[in-house]
């Protein structure tokens, strides 16, 4: 089943806000090997100017996947999830996320196109803490065409 290029444009809802731990920045940096000690030592993160723990850069990728779940589970955009590859991520930082930080993911699809039997999906993040834009994230979905 082919994407619906129709969708292209479409915007999802604001998510829940989700709150950045000290325990999360810290679970994570342990799982991606991620040893600055700005991750888990506040002293050291207020001493580099921040109000707390920063997170490791890939942790946004865990509040842009909450925005990315709406385009998921919206049938009309067709993605047989058995089939998804992921293609491609880019992640731009407008500051890191910090311990305390509330952060909400707005998802809109940026392209939407079949080409041949496989189809591709662009998905653009904005992440925000409140109205301050910190994060983006721009990601390419392949979804394999059936098997011949």
């Amino acid at each position: 089943m082919a994407v619906n290029p129709n969708v292209e444009g479409r915007v999802y809802p604001t998510t829940k806000p989700y709150v950045v731990s000290r325990a999360k920045i810290a679970e994570f940096a342990a799982a991606v090997g991620a040893r600055d000690a700005a991750h888990t030592d506040v002293v050291v993160a207020r001493a580099r100017g921040y109000a707390d723990a920063i997170a490791p850069p890939t942790f946004a990728v865990i509040v842009a996947q909450q925005g990315w779940a709406g385009v998921m589970a919206d049938e009309e955009v067709g993605i047989d999830y058995s089939r998804l590859v992921h293609g491609a991520e880019e992640v731009v930082h407008y500051r890191p996320l910090v311990a305390g930080d509330e952060v909400t993911a707005h998802t809109r699809i940026e392209r939407a196109s079949n080409i041949g039997d496989n189809s591709m999906i662009t998905l653009v993040t904005e992440l925000k803490v409140g109205t301050e834009a910190v994060t983006r994230t721009m990601s390419v979905i392949v979804i394999r065409g059936s098997e011949a």
